[in-house]
């Protein structure tokens, strides 16, 4: 049932943008400090990482029934898997609608799909599990992120959207780098992270240098970790 469920979760979460208004970001008149090109966002082309997503765990889902359905080692990992994805159905349509709710949600979304990420790693073949839900929760990490700095300066807590960028930046390598040492040699997560950082400093550029060099480190500091991970495994 859990394999069946897992599949059905996944391509709710897939058709989902086929069914709404589809998504790219957050518009800025969606607070009320309207966030028009938000330091904390990545450049657009980065959401196009979602069609590798959206492909890997399906195709994934589909294994998982065909070869592994009664499979006790991803058994333990589909439970967190079918949350989020469940979440992640919906969660387009609450973001053109709720950037608060929106914001929940996709934390909910990361904190299920790190549980799966942790509880599957050692599923073999990597790629047919492991690695996409790696990729998967890589992009949620800074995506959740993203989420939390474009509230605090678009509601105007505590700070301008530079200041932000910085503290929410920091927080995704922070998270980043506890993640990837518990999903040890699932090199997807910290690339999907990586892409996303590039993207801000690609947004930033050297009009918000600070924000730029920033992600750079965080590019560096995560891809360098996955990297040593990788040549222990070999």
């Amino acid at each position: 049932m859990k394999a069946w469920a897992v599949l059905i979760a996944a391509i709710a979460f897939v058709v989902s943008p086929l069914v709404t208004e589809g998504f790219a970001g957050f518009r800025p008149d969606q607070f009320p400090i309207p966030q028009d090109n938000a330091p904390v966002q990545p450049a657009g082309y980065a959401f196009s990482i979602w069609s590798l997503i959206y492909l890997w765990l399906l195709v994934s889902a589909v294994i998982g029934i065909w070869k592994h359905r009664d499979d006790p080692a991803w058994d333990a990992a589909r439970l967190p898997l079918i949350l989020s994805l469940a979440i992640g159905a919906f969660w387009i349509k609450v973001a053109t609608l709720s950037v608060i709710w929106a914001t929940v949600l996709i934390w909910a979304m990361l904190l299920t799909a790190i549980w799966a990420l942790v509880a599957g790693r050692a599923i073999k073949p990597a790629w047919a599990f492991a690695l996409p839900v790696g990729l998967y929760a890589g992009w949620l990490t800074a995506a959740s992120c993203v989420s939390i700095g474009l509230l605090g300066a678009g509601y105007g807590f505590g700070g301008n959207a530079v200041m932000w960028a910085l503290l929410m930046v920091g927080v995704a390598m922070l998270v980043g780098v506890l993640v990837q040492k518990q999903a040890f040699g699932i090199w997807t997560y910290a690339l999907a992270l990586a892409w996303a950082l590039v993207g801000v400093m690609v947004r930033n550029g050297a009009e918000t240098l600070s924000v730029t060099l920033l992600a750079l480190a965080g590019v560096v500091v995560i891809s360098g970790l996955a990297l040593r991970q990788l040549r222990t495994q070999a």
